[in-house]
């Protein structure tokens, strides 16, 4: 098939390629019912004219934090129009102006001027429309470990926080949404006692619960009988093990499209393989791309074993030759292990039966180590 023909060919095994791309909003939203109650308990009483609670929305990545709080966020809207909720994320919109020119658009329909307007005049327009229509704002700041980086995030929240001292009457809220608890750390205290959240834990999803999610997913995405059951049951124990639901999406996706450029009508085991082979390759040279010397100096020395080493046989030429300390290789080898570079097995010998084999995951020689 040429070029054009796959450009141009009619039939798909996609009925809406779209269920695959990272910002889909699925209509079945399942398993998040606690945590969307307890968002929805957060901001309850601005519904009835009081003041909503703060919340953290902690959970690791893919874990239904962002669909969760877009979904509370729509059904709030659709029930009143005492509350304005906006969604920010963080990645996109890192300042003052940046987050609060995203509050200015959902109250008044367009962004404010990039230049010639400062901001205290925007923050004032906002305030004062949220406070002549006693309206409520909630807003959820995805990744708000991102404002930190950029050092906006304090005034970002005290602003948003300490609004109704300068403005009576006016109430907001702030969800955090983030993938740990550091940041609660690093707020100053003036920010810390009016942010006094309750936390809201997503959990991650079980291989039940992963392999519904798939299963909805590509039904939503393909035509019917393209996803045989067993590739799907791979499919989730792969996304499983690896404790990332956007794997499997990306998996579905990648096996569709490599059965569609093979002229099938059906995907395969052959079509599975080739997507875990490409997947596997992107995923350890970007994982590779965020290693220091020493770490990567670790996979070249075991790749110059004949067998796999122990854990003794390594350290000691990681020893020798870098003069590091044992406590470095340690930690070199547990961060290895996490990353899924390399997997450790305990062989129950050694002075205190707890060496460990290190065997690596993939071959050094194919990424230029």
């Amino acid at each position: 098939m040429g070029i054009e023909d796959i450009l141009m060919a009619d039939e798909s095994l996609f009925q809406n390629i779209n269920a695959f791309d990272p910002d889909y909003f699925p209509k079945n939203f399942n398993f998040r019912d606690t945590q969307m109650e307890a968002m929805a308990i957060s901001i309850r009483p601005a519904m009835k004219g009081g003041q909503p609670s703060n919340a953290t929305v902690l959970g690791s990545p893919a874990t239904g934090k962002t669909t969760a709080m877009r979904k509370v966020f729509e059904l709030v809207e659709k029930n009143t129009e005492k509350v304005v909720c906006v969604y920010v994320n963080c990645q996109l919109h890192t300042t003052r102006f940046g987050i609060f020119s995203q509050i200015y658009k959902k109250l008044f329909g367009h962004i404010p001027p990039e230049t010639g307007v400062p901001f205290s005049r925007i923050y004032d327009q906002i305030m004062k429309d949220l406070q002549k229509k006693e309206r409520s704002l909630v807003v959820a700041l995805d990744d708000i470990n991102y404002l930190f980086q950029s050092k906006n995030a304090n005034k970002v929240v005290y602003d948003l926080l300490r609004a109704y001292e300068e403005y009576p009457g006016v109430k907001t809220s702030i969800f955090a949404i983030l993938s740990d608890l550091e940041f609660k750390y690093a707020f100053d205290k003036n920010v810390n006692t009016v942010f006094i959240p309750q936390e809201i834990v997503f959990p991650l999803y079980t291989y039940s619960e992963i392999e519904e999610i798939l299963r909805f997913r590509a039904k939503a995405g393909f035509f019917p009988d393209v996803l045989p059951d067993d590739i799907l049951e791979q499919i989730a124990m792969y996304t499983y093990e690896n404790g990332d639901l956007r794997i499997g999406i990306n998996l579905l996706r990648s096996c569709g499209n490599i059965a569609e450029a093979d002229a099938s009508r059906q995907i395969t085991q052959e079509h599975y393989d080739k997507a875990i082979d490409s997947l596997v390759s992107v995923n350890v040279s970007e994982t590779l791309k965020s290693l220091d010397e020493s770490e990567k100096d670790i996979l070249r020395f075991i790749s110059e074993f004949d067998a796999i080493p122990t854990s003794g046989e390594l350290s000691k030429i990681y020893k020798e030759r870098t003069g590091s300390s044992y406590a470095s290789f340690n930690r070199a080898i547990d961060k290895l292990e996490f990353v899924r570079l390399i997997d450790t097995k305990y062989t129950g010998k050694g002075a205190v039966g707890n060496s460990r084999e290190i065997i690596l995951r993939f071959n050094p020689e194919d990424y230029g180590l």
